[in-house]
């Protein structure tokens, strides 16, 4: 195995009993690079984790939720090496304390063949994911959702007695600090086969305990527009907004497409780019439908009024829930309560300047986002005129998203300051100076002013005729 933080280690560990462990050996034999390192020290961690840390030129720090474990950050941050005390009497006795086979292997620090009592290699060989005993759900509940993290991001399939019972604890991830809960979600969410990892979330029982939400989307029946229910739609949205970054050329034109895919590779928070959070606005943004539905007399569903405002507190709830950052929670929730704009901009065609921009202003600071979300969100919807409302939504995204990603990479300053408009106007400032500001930043937007000149005329025309 060669990897930096390898490296480092050996280069600073010399003589220490210690051992590679997990998913660092499970990544080298996988041939994927190695930035994440956990070490198993028969011995005094602290002083291993200090030496690692001198050699480094990093910090090193105990780790306040796991027992006598350490923590290192390399470089420039581009590796961290977690060290543990060895867990038991003996390394045999660590590694069967471990979660699955794949992770339950364990390389000399100093160098020799791999420990595998369990069988790992051959798993990973096989791409099977199997537990190495039942009680590593007991353990720590969390395990149940690592299991379709890992089966998600490695393509491994679970065995069918790793499954029955993890699924046998499902419930008791309740009892899981959310934060860990989120670290572990995030990363399905983000995965290439996040269906994937869904479905089996599904599988073991654990999406009503975990993401409730989308649980309760199922058997929402939906209006004509619409062939599939609210939950079976939310999945199909989902899938289209995975394909969105994959390609965004194949439905946006390609003189879109790297603008559209550097936007979504832009981190946002929590570990998150720009496109995995839309993923959870995907996944969020109907989230209010079950409680909005109304139906016609004959008992059809007519529609969800009011379900994107309420799914924006609803996406805010979830994640708060989940101990995310302020950050993700508004950005999700604003993508949620502005989702259906863009679409009505479909029947004011062709859109004029002044249209663009107030669909801007209202959207800002997802003004992108959201509207690729519109996108995933009626490719997904294969109802009634389909295919005539699917081509006039892409032909009023691809006017909009040019004008969405200027806007989004920043604006220019005002032509006049609201303290000069009020001296100009001879006018004490209060809320007509915004008011009037945002008259200005629209006429201006639209080619019609161009220098402060222009805009102090604007201005006095605007206030002699009471606008």
């Amino acid at each position: 195995m060669s990897a930096e933080p390898v490296d480092a280690a050996r280069a600073a560990l010399p003589g220490v009993a210690a051992w590679i462990v997990g998913g660092a050996v499970r990544d080298g034999l996988l041939g994927r690079p190695v930035a994440d390192l956990d070490l198993v020290v028969d011995g005094d961690v602290r002083a291993a984790a200090r030496a690692l840390a001198r050699h480094a030129r990093g910090p090193a720090f105990e780790l306040s939720d796991a027992f006598g474990a350490w923590r290192v950050i390399g470089p420039g941050r581009r590796w961290q090496a977690d060290l543990t005390p060895l867990q038991g009497s003996s390394l045999h006795e660590d590694l069967a304390r471990r979660d699955f086979t794949i992770n339950a292997m364990a390389e000399p620090l100093a160098g020799g063949p791999v420990v595998d009592p369990h069988g790992g290699a051959a798993d990973l060989a096989a791409r099977r994911l199997r537990m190495v005993a039942p009680t590593a759900f007991d353990d720590d509940p969390l395990r149940v959702l690592r299991l379709a993290r890992f089966a998600c991001e490695l393509g491994l399939e679970p065995e069918a007695a790793t499954v029955t019972a993890a699924g046998a604890r499902a419930a008791a991830i309740e009892g899981v600090a959310a934060e860990r809960v989120f670290a572990e979600l995030r990363r399905i969410v983000a995965a290439d086969e996040v269906l994937a990892g869904l479905a089996l979330m599904d599988r073991l029982g654990l999406t009503p305990h975990v993401l409730p939400e989308l649980s309760d989307l199922r058997g929402v029946e939906q209006n004509r527009y619409h062939h599939l229910d609210v939950h079976d739609h939310t999945l199909a949205v989902l899938e289209e907004t995975v394909a969105l970054q994959r390609d965004p050329g194949a439905a946006l034109g390609a003189e879109l497409a790297a603008s559209v895919r550097a936007h979504l590779e832009q981190p946002l928070a929590d570990e998150l780019t720009r496109g995995d959070a839309l993923r959870l606005g995907a996944l969020l943004h109907d989230s209010a439908k079950p409680e909005t539905q109304t139906r016609h007399a004959d008992g059809s569903v007519l529609g969800f009024p009011g379900h994107a405002d309420l799914g924006a507190d609803r996406s805010r709830a979830a994640l708060a829930r989940l101990r995310t950052s302020e950050r993700l929670r508004a950005h999700v929730a604003a993508l949620a309560r502005h989702h259906l704009r863009l679409g009505y901009l479909v029947h004011e065609a062709p859109l004029d300047l002044r249209t663009i921009h107030r669909y801007l202003v209202a959207t800002d600071p997802v003004e992108v986002d959201v509207s690729l979300l519109s996108v995933a969100d009626r490719l997904a919807t294969r109802g009634r005129n389909a295919e005539g409302a699917i081509a006039g939504h892409l032909e009023v995204a691809r006017v909009v998203l040019p004008h969405a990603l200027a806007w989004a990479t920043g604006r220019p300053a005002p032509l006049v300051r609201g303290d000069a408009l009020a001296a100009e106007l001879g006018r004490a400032p209060g809320p007509w100076t915004g008011e009037l500001l945002a008259q200005l930043a629209e006429a201006r937007f639209a080619g019609e002013i161009a220098t402060p000149q222009e805009a102090l005329a604007l201005a006095r025309r605007l206030a002699a005729s009471g606008g």
